[in-house]
């Protein structure tokens, strides 16, 4: 029986005053399943090749660079982002070729493939925080209110982080009939928050469940984990295969490069969509974050090499998170696509396509943000400055 008032561990006591959007760290039969994963040593969940979790360099360099006034310009937009109002209306039909994607902003997408609708990654909070008063604030309007989805069929979460796991989001989808698919260790989260047990479907890395004719598999990522003030790294991150029928999908999560999605392609691909992160990376932090070059190699190591299926970019433009233009990334996939013969679709926050359809490809973001540097391969002997805005190029070459 569990004890009350006097009679309980100085620990448990402890663990009651954590702030709720903390959540709850794993204990018990789920701590000793931790323990047990070939993916956890030294204490820790390990990644699947060496990584630094924390930022590299200076601090104070970083602090420069991060809070200098021209730089927090780049990382806000002009104006108001534009967002596409989803409706009852855009979903209400199957999607004609049996897979339809939804970006609702950040790593948020709702999927709907062969018949099933998957959600991962969702954040309908105001900001990726534990306290509502302070963090990073979002930048548009959730495209359409969680109430009004529709039903889903599973949740799928990458990782524990503020922006991927979100306590307002997770609270709302509990009094729903949905499954939750979670790496390892995440499951604690959720149960404090009322999401109950039999509805977890909690994987290791290389783990599957069946929901419906799906087919889930958590697969490795190159990233970290935590909540707390201290962060004893006992939950899991991981990338995640969606299998249908018909259909293949993809989504990355938070992740830097790394040679195992060679490994996740030739075990689970090709994929007809990937959702790939290419924002929210910095030179202090090269180990767990992808760049759009970087990301644009993911997804064609996931193909088996070469161009195939549709990448979909995300965890950009939603949360500032990084010291980088808000807006580049955009820019920055769009040429990296461009270079490698790559399909991929850039759509609205809350715009519905098919991968096997017309993909969404205007540069939205150029009418709502200021110039952004773009990557230039340099010619031997030049130095090259690019500048894009709209449709002009403004190039300065020096010998």
């Amino acid at each position: 029986m569990t004890g009350t008032g006097s009679d309980r561990s100085p620990r448990a006591r402890l663990r009651d005053l954590r702030p709720e959007s903390f959540g709850a760290e794993p204990t018990g039969a789920r701590l000793a399943r931790i323990r047990r994963s070939p993916n956890f040593a030294d204490g820790i969940f390990q990644n699947p090749e060496p990584a630094r979790r924390g930022p590299s360099g200076s601090t104070v360099e970083f602090a420069k660079i991060y809070f200098e006034k021209e730089g927090r310009a780049r990382r806000a937009p002009t104006g108001a982002i534009p967002v596409h109002p989803t409706t009852l209306a855009d979903l209400a039909a199957p999607p004609a070729t049996g897979l339809r994607l939804t970006w609702m902003g950040h790593s948020g997408v709702l999927a709907e493939i062969d018949g099933h609708r998957v959600l991962f990654d969702p954040v309908w909070g105001d900001r990726c925080s534990p306290f509502p008063f302070a963090g990073p604030k979002r930048l548009h309007p959730v495209p359409v209110p969680l109430a009004e989805l529709g039903p889903v069929d599973v949740v799928v979460i990458s990782h524990d982080h503020y922006d991927h796991l979100d306590l307002p989001t997770i609270k709302a989808l509990a009094t729903t009939d949905t499954l939750f698919a979670v790496p390892l260790g995440v499951g604690a989260h959720l149960e404090r928050w009322g999401v109950p047990a039999s509805r977890l479907r909690e994987l290791d890395w290389n783990e599957s469940t069946e929901v419906g004719e799906l087919r889930l598999t958590a697969t490795p990522a190159r990233h970290f984990c935590g909540r707390g003030l201290r962060n004893k790294q006992h939950t899991l991150w991981a990338s995640w295969v969606v299998r249908g029928p018909a259909h293949r999908i993809f989504h990355s999560g938070d992740t830097g490069y790394f040679s195992g999605f060679k490994d996740i392609g030739a075990a689970h691909g090709p994929f007809d969509a990937t959702m790939i992160q290419i924002g929210a990376y910095s030179e202090f932090w090269t180990d767990i974050h992808m760049t759009p070059a970087e990301g644009m190699r993911a997804h064609l190591d996931l193909q088996g090499g070469a161009p195939g299926g549709v990448l979909l970019p995300i965890h950009w433009g939603t949360f500032n998170l990084a010291p980088h233009a808000w807006a580049e990334p955009g820019e920055w996939t769009r040429d990296a696509a461009e270079e490698a013969g790559q399909a991929v679709a850039l759509p609205l926050p809350g715009e519905p396509f098919e991968p096997a359809g017309k993909l969404p490809g205007n540069s939205w973001w150029r009418a709502v943000s200021r110039p952004i540097a773009r990557p230039w391969r340099r010619p031997p002997g030049i130095e090259v400055a690019v500048e894009a805005h709209g449709d002009d190029l403004d190039l300065a070459a020096e010998r």
